[in-house]
């Protein structure tokens, strides 16, 4: 329902007087501490947006110079009153946008100049602190309208009168105002297909018989009930939201519609049909007590069973998250046979079903997750179960197993959550003393999967070939803490395919675990374990990210930058690692490199002398430290040793200069050689 701006014309902008831009026939002068409309702008101009200025009063020659104005956004101004001539030489205007001003102060003279727009299509009033009867006198004259939005007003009760002449009208938005009562205020907007009432004070919907409406948005209320009218018209509603309200039941929907999309997603729904004691409600009926005036009328409705009497055949998005449903009721689902996407997931399930032949068919995405399922209920045979299922969401529920062959039949399915249950793969190691293998869940062979998370599931010692057959690109191990025990050859199978993995906090210490194998990956995690030593066989990968947070290590190899890694990474994660300050050259070098980030760059930190200090800011005492600590040992002694052997010298050539003579006359005397003197 908002107001489109722009012609998406592609153009070089030109400057034009008064610091606007003109781009074709539009013209910017958006945020330019505009007190009035400028009358110096082409004569030619079709859209003119004066948005965040300063505006207050809209003059009766205020657009008298543009005769070709079309469109006109005059949004978070200050605009008080547009007075009754403003709009006289530019009838042709097909939208209008006032949003975001102060016309409360001045409604009926603005009204006035409303009505001299003949030809006005869309028009948006939203946030100027309007009531229902201000609006009721700014619309009166504009039959010609489509689309109108009054939202973020103070309107609080809806009648006949509000909305009477607009009988072209289209899409209405009413969002955000304070409305918690509608008395037939729709029911002479014979045209109108999109009805927006979201964030409001509605406490129900009853009597529902706009027949002609489309998309109806009654989400972010608090409707305990909705009834439709009781009526085997044919409804037009595709899209009904009724989110975040309070429902305490399934919606009383249209015997006959095009309803495609139902969204109940934070509710209050459950079924009645049978309580968790045993007790069947099966012929309780509950009575609506609707009082007009001085008439009661009493409506008589079956808690589930009404549900059979509405044709959701064509339905194919259905939203129930976040409600309270424990169980759905026997022939629920077949009612809906286009059904692509369930939605059940934060729930209370205990038990679903999955048969052979199901009507959901079609179902595409089945999301299970948060509920309490301890069993998946399957009749697995020779027939197709879920045959068109992509996406499996059972996350953290109590599964320990799934049905055997449950994926045998999903021909389409890519990705399985089964993260935060007790599950282990098949097949399992032999246990001595054990008849029968413990319970497992078998994906081997199932060709389509590329994406499998089993974070937090418990799984002990990974052996065999629990990947055979399949060609996942994304693997979730993560929080798995006895997962990794010895080489990781029970990934063998994955070698090729696998791209992005997670190992995060499984207790990983081992530097022996060799990942130079998987040539595909782009993406690991290894943040959360207990490396000591950079894994070596890291440094052949091309990875594209790699998280090494959360681990012991002192420091990275120092030319990892000229390694095969360094040079492809593109993301690297370092924080909460116990580096030495004095070792950091491998941290220099990561900084040299053309297109490398480290999101968490500030929060690496390095140890020196008890002292928690950043890589990015060393003092230079401790830099000169750290150099004496890291210099070359032989030049360190080299440098020791001259001086003593300078000393040396000096004090032999001292000896020998003072004694020479000495010296010559004994060895001559020796030699019996005769003296020059």
């Amino acid at each position: 329902l908002a107001v489109g701006w722009g012609s998406g014309a592609v153009a070089a902008w030109a400057t034009s007087p008064g610091g606007c831009e003109l781009v074709q026939s539009t013209m910017d002068c958006t945020g330019r501490w505009l007190s009035s409309v400028p009358g110096n702008l082409r004569g030619d101009t079709e859209e003119l947006l004066l948005d965040d200025n300063t505006i207050q009063v809209l003059g009766d020659a205020s657009l008298l110079s543009y005769h070709q104005l079309r469109r006109l956004s005059l949004t978070k101004n200050r605009l008080e009153l547009i007075k009754p001539g403003a709009f006289l030489s530019s009838q042709g205007l097909h939208v209008l946008s006032l949003a975001d001003n102060l016309l409360f102060t001045n409604y009926s003279l603005t009204a006035a100049a409303l009505s001299a727009l003949p030809a006005l299509r869309t028009l948006d009033l939203a946030g100027n602190r309007l009531t229902e009867d201000m609006v009721s006198v700014l619309v009166w004259n504009l039959s010609s309208l489509e689309s109108l939005s009054v939202a973020r007003n103070v309107i609080m009760r809806l009648d006949s009168s509000v909305f009477t002449n607009l009988t072209q009208l289209l899409e209405l938005n009413l969002e955000k105002n304070y409305i918690f009562e509608i008395d037939q205020a729709f029911e002479g907007l014979q045209r109108l297909q999109r009805l927006n009432i979201a964030y409001n004070c509605l406490p129900c919907v009853v009597e529902f018989g706009l027949t002609q409406l489309r998309v109806l948005n009654v989400s972010n209320n608090v409707i305990e009930w909705f009834l439709a009218l009781e009526s085997d018209d044919l409804f037009e509603l595709e899209v009904l939201d009724l989110s975040h309200n309070r429902l305490l039941f399934f919606p009383v929907l249209p015997r006959q519609s095009k309803l495609h999309s139902l969204l109940l997603k934070d509710n209050e729904m459950s079924f009645y049909q049978r309580l968790p004691n045993g007790t069947s409600l099966v012929d309780v009926t509950v009575q609506f007590l609707l009082i007009d005036g001085n008439s009661t009328n009493i409506t008589t409705v079956s808690l589930w069973d009404e549900i059979c009497h509405s044709n959701l055949s064509s339905l194919r998005l259905l939203d129930m998250s976040q409600n309270r449903v424990w169980y759905l009721p026997e022939g629920f689902l077949a009612q809906m046979p286009s059904l692509t996407h369930l939605k059940l997931n934060q729930n209370c399930l205990e038990m679903f079903h999955l048969t052979e032949g199901d009507p959901l068919a079609m179902l595409m995405e089945l999301d299970l997750s948060q509920n309490q399922l301890a069993e998946l209920g399957a009749e697995v045979g020779a027939g197709d179960v879920l045959p068109n299922l992509q996406l499996f969401n059972l996350s953290t529920n109590r599964l320990q197993a799934l049905p055997p062959g449950v994926f045998a039949y999903t021909r389409k399915i890519t990705t399985v959550d089964l993260s935060h249950n007790r599950v282990d793969l098949c097949p399992q190691p032999a246990v001595a003393g054990e008849a029968e293998s413990p319970p497992c869940v078998d994906i081997r062979g199932v060709k389509t999967l590329t994406h499998l998370s089993l974070a937090d599931c418990g799984l002990r010692g990974l052996g065999g070939h629990p990947f055979q057959g399949t060609s996942l690109m994304h693997l979730d191990l993560s929080d798995n803490h006895w997962a990794l025990s010895g080489d990781l050859g029970w990934l063998q199978d994955l070698v090729l395919t696998l791209q992005v993995l997670s190992l995060r906090n499984t207790s990983l210490s081992s530097t022996a675990v060799d990942f130079s194998a998987f040539n595909s990956l782009v993406r690991l995690d290894l943040s959360g374990n207990s490396l000591t030593v950079f894994p070596t066989s890291l440094g052949v990968l091309k990875l594209l990210s790699l998280d090494l947070r959360d681990n012991c290590l002192p420091a990275l190899p120092p030319d990892v930058a000229r390694m095969p890694l360094g040079k492809s990474l593109r993301e690297v994660y370092l924080s909460r690692n116990p580096y030495n300050c004095c070792t950091l050259g491998w941290w220099d070098s990561l900084q040299r490199v053309e297109g490398l980030h480290v999101p968490d760059g500030q929060e690496v930190t390095c140890s020196y002398a008890s002292r928690i200090l950043s890589p990015r800011a060393l003092p230079e005492p401790v830099l000169w430290s750290c150099r004496w600590q890291t210099a070359d040992l032989a030049l360190l002694y080299l440098v020791l040793a001259l001086p003593t052997c300078l000393t040396l010298l000096v004090a032999f050539a001292v000896i020998f200069l003072m004694l020479k003579q000495k010296l010559l006359k004994m060895v001559k005397s020796r030699c019996g050689v005769s003296s020059p003197y």
